[in-house]
């Protein structure tokens, strides 16, 4: 069962104005996404999650790791029931959170053209989620400097 309205039809009504729309006066009048199904931010019709019937997004998890919401593409007049949940926690090793998603993305013949965007956006989660190296000490270059630090 699908939508009564081509998702052309629905892009091409809202592409000007929609809630997720950021429009900006400077940088080139850039128009960027805020939707939870645009694993770029660009508003663009190829990453438009609400104007697909297929789309992913890939948001961080609560207690570390990734979460990858997909839409199910014959529910569109049940949007409750409409989005499926997997979440990949930070236990699992990046590589094969990074397999799972790809797989997910095209394997199962769901959106191909996704694949590396929702593998690079988890990648950037994943990245986020780890904690910061301290900075390490700055080793002292030279006699002087040497002199210098043990006099002080």
């Amino acid at each position: 069962m699908s939508s009564n309205v081509s998702a052309d039809l629905i892009w091409e009504i809202t592409r000007s104005q929609n809630a997720y729309l950021v429009k900006r006066t400077y940088g080139g009048a850039a128009q960027f996404s805020r939707d939870p199904l645009n694993l770029t931010n660009l508003h663009s019709r190829k990453y438009a999650g609400f104007a697909n019937t297929k789309a992913i997004g890939v948001a961080p998890a609560e207690k570390g790791g990734v979460q990858v919401i997909t839409k199910k593409a014959g529910s569109a007049n049940k949007p409750a029931t409409g989005l499926t949940t997997v979440t990949y926690g930070g236990n699992k090793t990046s590589r094969k959170t990074y397999k799972n998603i790809a797989n997910q993305a095209a394997k199962s013949g769901y959106r191909a053209d996704l694949r590396a965007a929702a593998v690079s956006r988890a990648s950037a989660i994943r990245r986020s989620q780890r904690a910061v190296k301290p900075e390490p000490e700055r080793k002292l270059r030279g006699n002087a400097a040497k002199r210098a630090a043990a006099s002080a």
